[in-house]
């Protein structure tokens, strides 16, 4: 066997006491319980939970790909040389990075979207969520853009190659091979960031769950299974995080 072979055994190895562990710390926490658990009760609103599902992986994927646009368009703007746009970008960044989520997302629905006679508080909450991405995807491309060294630039100069050339076989793909880990990463964000949508009573995971909790006053066992869903969709993202990482890094 050899050392590759090895350790990829030996992390197999480790991962499955790493599991075995936390299993058994669950394990160790439901048999101390002193009452009874019960998920029974959140049959007769799976409906409602599977469309709680559905809502969070659509507004997170619309959050997402409105994120990316924006950032890119930050991000142009922080490289313009009007240096308005770059300290209008600055300001911004600072006033994002410093205000929470939830207060970002009220604000978009009760305060800015009225002033501009606009009352779909579910469609301002999904714009609250791009902005707020948005800062952290431009420091991506940022990252991203800056990998590409002046000795490539001066090599696609040399060799006359096209503005259609120097994204096509040199640029997009080192952009793409450092871009994709954190956007997914930031994509795992949107989607636990979405559950603040509770507020407007846009029907997420959250929201479903805190209404079938509600009705069921099941309330323990509620909170258990929303974490638990959470943990089904955002761990395969995390995993599928990593296996793009390696696929990139090669």
């Amino acid at each position: 066997m050899n050392s590759t072979s090895t350790n990829k055994f030996n992390n197999v190895i480790w991962y499955s006491l790493a599991i075995l562990t936390v299993l058994g710390f669950v394990i160790f926490v439901v048999l101390r319980q002193t009452t009874d658990f019960s998920f029974i009760v959140y049959k007769d609103y799976s409906s409602l939970i599977q469309t709680g599902i559905i809502n969070t992986i659509l507004i997170s994927v619309i959050s997402l790909l409105g994120s990316m646009i924006l950032g890119f368009v930050f991000y142009l703007l922080s490289k313009s040389k009007i240096k308005y746009f770059n300290a209008l970008i600055d300001v911004f960044t600072e006033i994002i990075y410093g205000t929470p989520l939830l207060v970002l997302i009220i604000v978009m629905a009760f305060l800015i979207g009225p002033a501009f006679n606009t009352y779909e508080r579910n469609v301002m909450g999904t714009i609250a969520l791009i902005i707020y991405m948005s800062p952290y995807m431009k420091n991506v491309y940022k990252s991203a853009f800056s990998s590409i060294s002046e000795e490539q630039y001066m090599a696609m100069d040399l060799f006359g190659f096209t503005p259609f050339q120097r994204y096509r076989y040199i640029i997009i793909p080192q952009v793409i091979r450092i871009l994709m880990p954190p956007m997914m990463n930031n994509f795992s964000l949107i989607i636990k960031g979405s559950a603040l949508l509770n507020v407007l009573s846009y029907t997420e995971l959250f929201y479903a769950i805190r209404l079938a909790q509600s009705k069921t006053f099941a309330f323990v066992e509620g909170y258990i299974l929303m974490w638990m869903l959470y943990l089904i969709i955002t761990i395969p993202l995390s995993q599928l995080t990593k296996l793009v990482e390696r696929k990139w890094s090669l």
